[in-house]
C-alpha cells in the first residue's frame, strides 16, 4: 500500500473504503460480509474509512466491526455532519453524539459538513453557533481535523476553500469529470493551499468500470498496457500527487483484492504521452454520446442570474451518458441545495454567456434544452420543498 500525508503529516493510504455501499438483505447491511471485505482491506494496508450520518446502518456496521476486531486506534474513520438538517447548534450536537455511539469511539479523525454547497450556507451554519461548535469539538480532540464535501463548479468551490481554515476536502473527480464539478482547478487550488483532498466517485458509479461504450472497452482491450477499466481510472487519480486518497465503495472480496494490489505499486508522475492520450481517447467516445460541446472552460461565467452554465451542461450530456435518474440526482445536489439557485431556468437569456464562448455553443438555447430535459415535475417539487427549508 502506498501512503501520502495529510495536512499535519499523518500517513493516509492512496486507497480508502467507501462505506456508503454496504452489501444489504431485506434492507439490513450483511454484517459478516462486510466485516470480511473491510479486514482484508484493513490487512492489505487500508487504514481511511469514510461512512456518514445519514447512509442508513454504515455507522453502526463499521463502529461494531472496527470495535470486534480491536483496530479503532489504529485506522482513521472520516464521518459526516448533514448540516443541511440543522436549525441550532444543539441539534449539531444531538447528531454528533448519536455518531460517536454508533461508531463506539470518542472521537473521529475526520469530520466533514456533508455535501456543503456555497459560501453563504457556510455563513448561515456560522450564525446559529456551527463554526464555534466545531472549534470547541477540535479543541476538545472529539474532532481531529475538519473539512467539506462538495458538488458544484470550481468557483464556488475555491471560495468555499477560502472561506475557513479547512484541514482536508472531499470532492467527485475522475478522468471524465475532468473539467467539470471542482475538477482539476479545485484539486490544484486545494494543493496551493497545502489542503488535502479526498476523492469520491473515481469510477463515476460505475459508470468507468461496468459501463463503457463498447468503442471504449475496445480501446482498453488493444491497448499495450493491460489493464482493467477501473484500474486505469484509480491509476490516473494515483498519477495526480495533488490527490491524496481515493475512495472506493467496496462490496467484494475480489474487489478489494484488486484495488489494493493496484495501490500497492501505482506512483504519482507514472503516466506516459501515450497513456493520457488514450483516456482522452476514452473520453472522446464517451463524448459522442453527449448533446452540448462544453469543455468548462468557465469563459461565459460569471452568468448575472446566477445560472452554473458549465455545471448544468456537464450534467444534461451525463442524461444522455450516464442515465436520466443519476442525472438528476446530481442537478438536485448542484443547483436547489444551496441558498441561491443555480438553475438553467433562471436564465433570462441576455446572451452576454454566448459573447465569451469559445465553442461558439448556442448558450441560451442549449439551456432552454436542458432546462426541458432536467427541470421536470420531479424537480419542480423538489426545489419548492428546498425553498422552504433552506428560507431559515
Amino acid at each position: 500500500m502506498q501512503y501520502r500525508k495529510d495536512k499535519y503529516g499523518n500517513q493516509i493510504s492512496v486507497l480508502g473504503y467507501g462505506c456508503m455501499r454496504f452489501s444489504q438483505k431485506s434492507g439490513k447491511i450483511i454484517l459478516e460480509k462486510a466485516e470480511q471485505e473491510i479486514m482484508a482491506a484493513y490487512e492489505g494496508g487500508v487504514n481511511y474509512f469514510d461512512t456518514a450520518y445519514i447512509y442508513s446502518g454504515s455507522e453502526a456496521a463499521l463502529g461494531k466491526i472496527l470495535e470486534k476486531n480491536g483496530i479503532r486506534e489504529k485506522v482513521k474513520i472520516a464521518t459526516k455532519l448533514p448540516h443541511y438538517m440543522l436549525k441550532t447548534r444543539e441539534a449539531a450536537e444531538k447528531m454528533f453524539r448519536e455518531e460517536l455511539g454508533r461508531l463506539r469511539t470518542s472521537y473521529v479523525d475526520y469530520y466533514l459538513m456533508h455535501m456543503l454547497t456555497d459560501v453563504k450556507t457556510w455563513e448561515r451554519l456560522k450564525e446559529i453557533g456551527v463554526e464555534e461548535w466545531l472549534r470547541e469539538k477540535k479543541k476538545s480532540g472529539a474532532i481531529r481535523q475538519l473539512g467539506f464535501s462538495y458538488h458544484g463548479n470550481s468557483d464556488m468551490f475555491c471560495q468555499l476553500l477560502d472561506a475557513y481554515d479547512w484541514d482536508f476536502c472531499m470532492i467527485q473527480y475522475n478522468y471524465l469529470d475532468e473539467h467539470s464539478q471542482a475538477g482539476r482547478t479545485g484539486l490544484q487550488y486545494a494543493a496551493s493551499k497545502g489542503i488535502p483532498v479526498m476523492i469520491m466517485e473515481p469510477l463515476r458509479g460505475g459508470r468507468l468500470s461496468n459501463h463503457l461504450p463498447e468503442k471504449a472497452e475496445k480501446l482498453f482491450q488493444e491497448y499495450e498496457i493491460k489493464r482493467t477499466p477501473a484500474e486505469w481510472a484509480f491509476r490516473w487519480l494515483w498519477n495526480q500527487p495533488e490527490v491524496t486518497c481515493v475512495l472506493s465503495g467496496m462490496n467484494s472480496l475480489a474487489m478489494v483484492q484488486e484495488n489494493v494490489k493496484n495501490a500497492a505499486d501505482a506512483r504519482a508522475g507514472e503516466f506516459t504521452e501515450k497513456d493520457e492520450a488514450l483516456l482522452k481517447e476514452v473520453v472522446r467516445v464517451i463524448h459522442e454520446k453527449m448533446k452540448v460541446g462544453c469543455t468548462g472552460c468557465g469563459y461565459c461565467m460569471p452568468c448575472p442570474k446566477g445560472v452554473d452554465i458549465p455545471g448544468t451542461f456537464a450534467i444534461y450530456n451525463k442524461r444522455y451518458t450516464d442515465g436520466r435518474r443519476k442525472a438528476l440526482q446530481e442537478y438536485m445536489l448542484c443547483t436547489v441545495l444551496r441558498k441561491d439557485s443555480t438553475s438553467a431556468s433562471n436564465c433570462v437569456g441576455c446572451g452576454s454567456c454566448e459573447k465569451h464562448c469559445p465553442q461558439q455553443i448556442e448558450i441560451r438555447k442549449e439551456l432552454a434544452n436542458a432546462r426541458k430535459a432536467l427541470e421536470g415535475p420531479v424537480y419542480q417539487i423538489a426545489k419548492k420543498a428546498a425553498s422552504l427549508f433552506l428560507k431559515y
